[in-house]
């Protein structure tokens, strides 16, 4: 299955030929890499360039490392997990800029706004409009609950992600908004008269998805997003 190092980047092309393996289905999910003297054997390789190449694989989170006598390389496979972390880390603590995350996400949330209203059924319609009568419950409750009208928005953007029904839009938009509070704690003002006009927005966008008018639905979800980052510019 394996052939020896290229010597010029040893680690990486050990690193690149297990990872092939694992994309091209040779190695399945569940399986365990030969053992370590193997391993090396194939390779051509050093015990410490092999085991630096194994730790590259688990930090993506395409295999496991499991130690003891029954241990091994266990095979994962490759999923979102590890993309989702990452990206939820720099999200959750701000090392994203506010204008390249709102750049990112004007652009995408138009998109999944226009699909969702393409694709929403009855539930689902249900959902939104449940979510969008709990954040406005909360605001009408008063300043401290209107932390509860955010969360509330959070998950009505979410749900119109889940509703787009496409697994990239859906994995990216639950990354961005299960961490993207840290950013409102700081930038967005807890205004009545911002709350108001955010509900006001998410009204209409809801009513467009009920209407299946997918141009409404695109356009107003865009310009929620610039709008709402021009405020928090204003705070930053």
């Amino acid at each position: 299955m394996f052939k020896p190092a290229k010597q010029n980047r040893i680690y990486q092309d050990v690193v690149d030929q297990i990872q092939e393996a694992i994309l091209e289905g040779e190695l399945k999910v569940g399986e365990q890499l030969p053992p370590e003297r193997r391993l090396i054997e194939m390779f051509g390789v050093s015990r410490g360039t092999l085991r630096e190449a194994l730790r590259v694989l688990e930090q993506k989170g395409m295999i496991e490392i499991k130690t003891g006598v029954s241990g091994g390389s266990i095979i994962k496979g490759v999923t979102s997990e590890s993309f989702s972390e990452n990206l939820g880390l720099l999200i959750r603590y701000k090392k994203v800029s506010l204008r390249d995350l709102a750049e990112f996400r004007e652009g995408i949330e138009g998109t999944v706004a226009a699909l969702a209203a393409e694709r929403a059924g009855t539930e689902e319609l249900a959902t939104l409009k449940e979510l969008y009568e709990q954040s406005t419950a909360a605001f009408a409750a008063g300043p401290e609950h209107w932390d509860e009208a955010i969360r509330c928005d959070e998950q009505i953007h979410l749900a119109l992600a889940r509703i787009s029904g496409n697994t990239l839009f859906i994995t990216v938009l639950e990354t961005v908004y299960l961490n993207i509070h840290t950013y409102y704690e700081s930038y967005l003002p807890m205004k009545e008269s911002v709350l108001a006009e955010n509900l006001e927005d998410l009204r209409v966008i809801i009513d467009a998805v009920e209407k299946r008018d997918s141009a409404t639905a695109h356009d107003r979800a865009r310009h929620h997003v610039r709008k709402f980052t021009a405020y928090m510019e204003t705070k930053s």
